[in-house]
């Protein structure tokens, strides 16, 4: 099956995640990093727009049928190996040498909403999805440096609630504290807005990548230094 997919459109790359719920697991980390990867590698690409082809779900965020089993049969390895390459795509996209911009067609749930944080902008559909983080109630903390990427996105105030009720937060909430940047009326006109957005830019990739580069170095700093111990560690459920 295949996990995602690139098209482009003019000057914007468009990368749509095709597996369903899109959960997060090895095989959407590598087939994320590849898709980047040939992103970057045309020129002609400007602007990218991430989104999805399910009906219901952006992104459900960790695969646990996946990683609950790999916990239990003590294959430490694969699940620190899979929490590097999520940082490695959470990376990549916060250092991406062009804009980025989650069209949010559906549910965003924990790692699907931090997904979304580590984008550069956000528009979500208003009729259908919420966006949530679940963690609490999964006994799964945040890493230090996914704190880092959401708080860029998400006012403190609004993510402590969030983060401390796991209350599912629907797109006009979301558009009120400025998390994203509208709230479509439906999938249309979530993809049409986000497409004539992010056509817009026409910037040079060096300057991008540099405002990019320093703006988000603490961030970078807190991935690199707080993360490798906790994952090394295994230490992702309490």
């Amino acid at each position: 099956m295949e996990l995602m997919n690139v098209k482009t459109q003019g000057s914007v790359a468009i990368l749509t995640m095709a597996a369903g719920e899109n959960r997060h697991n090895p095989a959407f980390a590598k087939a994320f990093l590849n898709c980047l990867n040939d992103i970057e590698a045309n020129p002609a690409h400007k602007a990218l727009v991430i989104t999805s082809n399910d009906e219901k779900s952006w992104s459900l965020g960790i695969d646990t049928d996946w990683l609950m089993p790999a916990l239990k049969a003590q294959k430490l390895d694969e699940v620190s190996d899979f929490m590097h390459a999520m940082d490695a795509v959470f990376k990549r996209l916060l250092l991406f040498p062009m804009p980025v911009i989650a069209a949010i067609n559906g549910h965003a749930f924990g790692n699907g909403a931090i997904l979304a944080c580590a984008c550069d902008f956000r528009f979500m559909q208003s009729n259908r999805g919420f966006f949530c983080f679940p963690e609490v109630d999964l006994s799964i903390p945040f890493l230090p440096g996914m704190l880092a990427f959401i708080k860029k996105a998400i006012p403190h105030y609004r993510f402590n609630e969030m983060m401390l009720t796991g209350r599912r937060v629907t797109a006009g909430e979301l558009a009120k504290d400025h998390i994203i940047e509208q709230a479509c009326a439906d999938s249309d006109s979530l993809f049409n807005t986000a497409l004539e957005f992010a056509s817009q830019f026409d910037k040079k990739r060096a300057i991008f990548a540099e405002h990019k580069k320093r703006l988000h170095k603490q961030i970078i700093d807190t991935i690199d230094i707080e993360n490798k111990p906790i994952i090394d560690a295994v230490q992702l459920v309490v």
